[in-house]
């Protein structure tokens, strides 16, 4: 029985004498592991993306808006279009009533084009937000201030920016104290957003915050407000606040018991929720496309190593007439096999996870490298390797001897 070095020292001779045949069988299973690795990566970074972005709605916050939040049936959306509007009445009855609720707040956008001097920033969001915002909004002021309550009571043309907007009108100035138009109507910047960056493509800092009442000169009366809510600590706090809230506003909506509501509950976690049965959906297929590279890689692997076996007939009849066993042949091959898919698979590997950063890089897309991603790459090749290597190293292990040093070949 030969020894493991020895085993070793046979596939590394083999893999250089058949140079050509290595290369080409290494490159099928490096393409199948690089496809699974780089859509793995890409799914799990949208994942924690989703979880860190889009459902960043601050600890115990939750939203309430006359339609869904998170949907995939469109005709939903159809039907929610038609329901009566959430208006800062609901909000400061919510507000009064709401015994759980820690802060109530209320928002609104519109699309507007923001001007300064001769540049425009054009299609900016345009967002009115109630005085209670500043404590509920996770994005944070880096320069300036949030206008007050008296402010917002007033209708005082004041607003807040995001990084996109200053980057767009006042490059190499201070924004604050100057003043910008939006529509027909001139505001005074007080504060800067930090800059957010885009999610999923769309950039996120393109927008500015004016007091709600500003909002309703702009933008007329006939709107739906989101409600932003941040409930007192605790879970129990959090299911008790979202419960008061509905039942207020059932009865505010005259809505019977057993009848649909009209108005729409939403957080964190619902956001999560849904994403993650439309992801599970998507990594489903694409790892079964994935998979169904890696195993292609494999019948090209067992038929290179059919092929060899074929090939190397007459090797096989003088190393079982000097004294090798079945079994050294079974090992020779199959570790012939697995040190091609354990190359192939490594090689695969660091291809997925560089085209994976190289995707975040330059497009912004989510990707995270995650350990467990490369080891399951690296078991998937080594079973790959077992797997189809079994039979061609099967086949040369049954070879008579006899026969074999009778070979041409």
């Amino acid at each position: 029985m030969l020894s493991a070095a020895d085993t070793l020292s046979q596939t590394v001779g083999a893999l250089r004498a058949y140079r050509m045949r290595s290369v080409l069988t290494i490159l099928g299973l490096t393409m199948g592991v690089a496809t699974i690795i780089t859509v793995m990566t890409l799914i799990q970074g949208a994942n924690l993306y989703v979880e860190q972005k889009i459902a960043n709605l601050g600890t115990n916050v939750f939203q309430v808006s006359r339609v869904p939040f998170a949907v995939t049936d469109f005709t939903v959306i159809m039907r929610a279009l038609r329901h009566r509007y959430l208006t800062l009445e609901d909000t400061a009855a919510v507000e009064s009533a709401c015994g759980r609720c820690e802060r109530v707040g209320a928002q609104a956008t519109v699309t507007s084009t923001i001007r300064y001097g001769n540049q425009e920033a054009a299609d900016s969001n345009v967002i009115g937000q109630t005085a209670p915002m500043a404590s509920i909004d996770t994005r944070t002021v880096a320069q300036g201030r949030f206008f007050t309550e008296p402010e917002d009571e007033r209708a005082t043309p004041v607003c807040l920016i995001g990084s996109g907007i200053v980057e767009r009108l006042f490059t190499g100035l201070d924004p604050l104290g100057r003043v910008v138009r939006i529509g027909s109507q001139e505001y005074t910047v007080i504060g800067v957003y930090e800059k957010i960056g885009a999610i999923l493509g769309q950039e996120q800092d393109n927008f500015a915050v004016i007091p709600m009442r500003s909002f309703v000169k702009l933008r007329g009366s006939r709107f739906s407000i989101v409600m932003q809510i941040l409930a007192a600590p605790g879970e129990a706090n959090f299911e008790a606040a979202q419960d008061q809230v509905r039942l207020l506003l059932r009865a505010r909506r005259h809505i019977v018991p057993g009848e649909d509501e009209d108005f729409y509950i939403g957080t964190a976690q619902s956001y999560i929720e849904l994403w993650k049965s439309i992801s599970s959906a998507f990594f489903a297929v694409f790892l079964m496309v994935s998979g169904i590279s890696a195993v292609v890689g494999g019948i090209v692997i067992m038929n290179v190593m059919l092929v060899s076996v074929t090939e190397r007939t007459k090797e096989i009849g003088v190393r079982r007439a000097v004294g090798a066993t079945q079994g050294d042949i079974l090992r020779q091959f199959l570790s012939e096999s697995l040190a091609q898919c354990f190359i192939g698979g490594m090689i695969g590997i660091g291809c997925g996870f560089l085209a994976a950063l190289t995707l975040r890089t330059f497009t912004g897309f989510p990707a995270s490298v995650q350990a467990w991603v490369a080891a399951l790459g690296f078991f998937l090749s080594a079973g790959i390797g077992l797997f189809f290597g079994i039979v061609p190293a099967q086949r040369a292990a049954r070879l008579d001897p006899v026969t074999a040093l009778r070979s041409e070949k």
